[in-house]
């Protein structure tokens, strides 16, 4: 096979000039125009409009050819990024003004999400770029006074070049240079560069003239974003640590390009693009509840409660917190002073309103995406919440939470998991049940863990211990394996969707497989001919029937499959998975797929967990046997086909008793319909927290 590799650019402006089918998002109306009555009233901005003035330099001063602009009839405008289409990356769309810019910090913190692994587009603001740019050409900046007083910026189409200007000599650049600097790969551009991003013009504009008059400006080039280049801005992403965009937009009904208010360009960009996190950095701590006191930081808001302490540009972050609540499933925060760094510093938006106060955890967690190897910012809210109410509580080195209460030597591990499988949506409250994306799979449990470790009575020679594993959704496992080697723990209670009334014994264990055939190029058509998708196939079903000889109850399936064509030969590449029972011998199994390895034939093994069973006759097991029998539970006790992180630490763990306790259904685990009942969630929060008392009430030697 011939692997061909292009290199990743160290630099880039101007659109991409290799889109095969350029699709946009169309932000919806009335998200426009809500933004446009806001951004009016404070700025004179409106919706962005096309306009005729020519863009023909890149911010470094580069020709953009006419290849690289796409003609307006090749955009098709639809639906944000399919799920399927989504990059399993997570995305920060992350708006930074001049100011913050200036200062440095930001810098280092988009640095920091890079080496996470982290997509970061970053938008613009130009403020102090814009003053700076007409100070050095010895231009006056025009301004308007609108009836209620406050002056903006007037933007008419001879300005706008300037406007342009003042964004792709100044800011830009020295956003390219800081990165640079810090070995990213970066691309800027102003928005309405190849229709990045497209909008609407806003109404005609009243003004107040000089002499107090009522003056209506109809040339006033402002706007609202309502268009977004998904694949441009998505290949873009792709190819580049850091993709840098600012105003202005495209107003394809021609004309000069539009000015649009930078915060509302980044919540549109956030919905557009699928975005996992919108942070608004400004030079307060979050929103101040008093503009006078520094330290006043309202540190959570729901819908609707933002703009009671909002005034002068803060009217617009929260304005666009808003949007992107409605239209994203992101988490929304507003963070300063200048930094995202200061959690003390920020005002979280949450988009749904717990019913009541004692679901307000489950429904925060629930509104953090925290896709596998996305858990950063889920982990670090968590640790804040548990240091608030006096918990030792830490991030490792693994990315896993850690929060405990006690100190003595019998210890009790209860062990979830932060991440989720992909494609999260926003959650909410509907019909009485909480649907979000992990609510079941496991957040819920993950949640009920840390209300228990909150109130739990441990007593001196006692050590309650909550993990929060990483990656437990992928093969890794990696959070689990970092506990197996440094949390030990005399029992362990997994927290996984059981049901309230049914406990979790043990699981099947994980055999997995990467089987890649190959045979020499060729035409599909020719006599007797095998495409290496033929040959895949005979060997992924030999290797099958083999394995299932040794474990007649396992459960099997090709869940990925990819095709290569290469100058020599082409290869075709499956993953095999098997779900093997808790006898199952998995170093047996392994023998056995790697002997069918040939020259033309290669036999990996990516992970070879064996299943795990408990009896029902530990002391955990009896402890949560006599809380079922006291809230009236009769419980079901069962042994489950998926794999846990029980499996895990299980490989070492020989002696530890453990189990698998937690809220909701598991049939809805990773579907379209996850949702849990607050009712489910209580019972199971009072049975846990019943049974970790009646756990560290035994005596010494009946804990086993």
């Amino acid at each position: 096979m011939t692997t061909i590799r292009t290199e990743r650019p160290t630099t880039g402006t101007g659109p991409s000039t290799a889109r095969a089918g350029l699709a946009t998002a169309r932000v919806e109306p009335q998200a426009a125009q809500t933004a446009q009555t806001a951004q009016t009233a404070q700025t004179g901005q409106t919706a962005p409009s096309t306009a005729q003035v020519e863009l023909p330099t890149t911010a470094a001063g580069q020709q953009v050819p006419s290849a690289a602009r796409p003609a307006t009839a090749a955009v098709v405008t639809g639906t944000p990024a399919a799920p399927g289409s989504r990059s399993t990356r997570p995305l920060y769309v992350i708006k930074a003004g001049s100011a913050t810019l200036d200062r440095g910090a930001i810098h280092k913190e988009l640095a920091d999400l890079v080496a996470r692994g982290a997509r970061v587009l970053l938008v613009a603001g130009g403020a102090t770029g814009i003053e700076r740019h007409y100070s050095a050409i010895g231009r006056p900046m025009p301004h308007l006074r609108l009836a209620g007083g406050d002056s903006v910026r007037y933007c008419p189409p001879e300005e706008m070049a300037h406007l342009v200007d003042a964004y792709e000599r100044v800011t830009l650049p020295a956003v390219e240079r800081e990165l640079r600097a810090l070995g990213l790969t970066v691309f800027t551009s102003v928005a309405a560069r190849g229709g990045l991003v497209t909008g609407r013009a806003n109404r005609p504009l009243k003004t107040v003239s000089a002499e107090g008059r009522t003056v209506v400006v109809r040339d006033h080039r402002a706007g609202v974003p309502t268009d977004v280049d998904v694949d441009g801005l998505t290949a873009l992403l792709e190819a580049y640590d850091v993709v840098c965009l600012s105003p202005p937009v495209a107003d394809p009904a021609g004309g000069s390009p539009l000015n649009v208010d930078a915060d509302v360009l980044a919540a549109v960009l956030t919905g557009a693009l699928g975005a996992d996190h919108l942070r608004l950095v400004t030079g307060t701590a979050g929103l101040l509840t008093d503009p006078a006191e520094p330290t006043s930081t309202l540190l959570d808001a729901y819908p609707g409660e933002g703009a009671a302490y909002a005034g002068g540009r803060m009217r617009q972050k929260v304005r666009a917190a808003e949007i992107a609540m409605r239209d994203s499933g992101a988490d929304v925060a507003i963070t300063g002073p200048h930094t995202m760094g200061e959690p003390s510093g920020w005002t979280r938006f949450w988009r749904t309103k717990e019913p009541a106060a004692d679901l307000s955890l489950l429904t925060r967690v629930a509104c953090v995406p925290s896709v596998s190897r996305d858990e950063a910012e889920l982990a670090a809210y968590l640790a804040e919440w548990c240091r608030e109410r006096g918990m030792d509580a830490h991030v490792d080195e693994a990315g896993n939470l850690v929060a405990a209460r006690g100190h003595g030597p019998r210890r009790l591990l209860l062990l979830g998991h932060l991440d989720t499988v992909p494609h999260h949506w926003p959650a909410e409250w509907r019909e009485g049940e909480l649907w979000a994306r992990g609510s079941v799979d496991a957040k819920g449990s993950l949640a009920n863990f840390l209300e228990v470790l909150a109130h739990a009575d441990i007593p001196e020679d006692g050590r309650l211990c909550v993990v929060g594993a990483v990656e437990e959704e992928i093969s890794s496992s990696k959070g689990a394996f970092h506990a197996r080697d440094r949390y030990p723990a005399d029992a362990v209670v997994i927290g996984e969707p059981s049901g309230s009334g049914t406990l979790t014994l043990g699981y099947f264990g994980l055999f997995k497989l990467r089987v890649t055939a190959s045979v020499p190029s060729g035409h599909s058509a020719g006599m007797d001919a095998v495409s290496a998708p033929d040959r895949l196939i005979d060997v992924l079903g030999r290797i099958r029937a083999a394995v299932l000889a040794e474990a007649p109850d396992a459960l099997s399936a090709v869940i990925d499959v990819q095709v290569e064509n290469g100058r020599e030969r082409d290869t075709a590449t499956g993953v095999l998975n098997f779900r093997v029972p808790p006898k199952a011998d998995v170093e047996t199994l392994r023998a056995i797929s790697l002997g069918h390895a040939r020259e033309d034939v290669r036999v990996e093994v990516l992970r070879a967990t064996p299943g795990y069973a408990g009896g029902r006759s530990s002391a955990l097991v009896k402890v949560f046997t006599r809380a079922f029998a006291q809230a009236g539970i009769r419980p079901r006790f069962v042994v489950k086909k998926g794999t846990s992180d029980m499996n895990t630490l299980a490989t070492t763990w020989h002696d530890v008793p453990m189990v698998a306790y937690g809220p909701g259904d598991s049939a809805l685990d990773h579907t379209d319909e996850e949702r849990i009942d607050p009712m489910e969630y209580r019972t199971a929060r009072s049975l846990l927290a019943d049974a970790v008392n009646r756990w560290f009430a035994l005596t010494e030697g009946s804990r086993r």
